[in-house]
């Protein structure tokens, strides 16, 4: 057989979409490093060449699905010269921008996957908080708001959403109106 040679960002994506797949299909646990290097035809070697464990190729997809979530949010207040309460009512959540026929959202959302869930909204929150900081800070300089402490601001709108929004009793469209009535009320907006 003949070896295949591709460029290190084309494997490492063709290991970390093949793991996914594999850990949505028969679990985290049960998946190895050898089942993902047989699925690709590689020797097992390789993948640890792109990663030590599969911990950390977990952790990784986990990071780049979290940074491609934020990155959706993100991009809403880029080049908008939006107020606060419009950026509050306007701006996409996790609800609105996952995708649910895909590997990662099967993965993360599945019955058995709440602690996956969980890291990965956590891991979209710390990916949010420069530009929640930043969306603040400029409320703050046009009058719009009063916050002394705008840090602490920040990371209670991003994080504090979390109880909410990872509460299934509560339908998806209530969780996001709750959260958008809170932030107005307690910006005084």
């Amino acid at each position: 057989m003949a070896r295949i040679t591709k460029l290190p960002e084309e494997r490492r994506k063709e290991i970390i979409d093949t793991a996914i797949k594999l850990f949505y299909e028969k679990g985290y646990e049960k998946t190895t490093i050898s089942d993902i290097a047989k699925e690709i035809n590689v020797a097992q070697g390789l993948c640890y060449r792109y990663f030590p464990s599969k911990e950390a190729l977990f952790d990784c997809a986990i990071d780049q699905y979290a940074q491609s979530l934020a990155d959706n949010i993100i991009e809403f207040t880029k080049d908008k010269n939006l107020s606060l309460k419009e950026i509050i009512m306007e701006m996409p959540t996790f609800i609105d921008i996952e995708k649910e026929n895909t590997i990662f959202y099967k993965l993360c959302h599945s019955d058995e996957s709440s602690k996956i869930h969980i890291q990965l909204s956590i891991n979209i929150c710390s990916k949010l908080m420069p530009a929640v900081y930043d969306i603040l800070s400029k409320a703050v300089e046009r009058k719009e708001i009063i916050i002394e402490d705008i840090e602490t601001a920040a990371s209670f709108a991003v994080y504090g959403q979390l109880g909410i929004l990872l509460d299934e009793s509560i339908p998806p469209n209530e969780r996001i109106q709750r959260v958008k009535v809170f932030l107005l009320k307690i910006f005084n907006l």
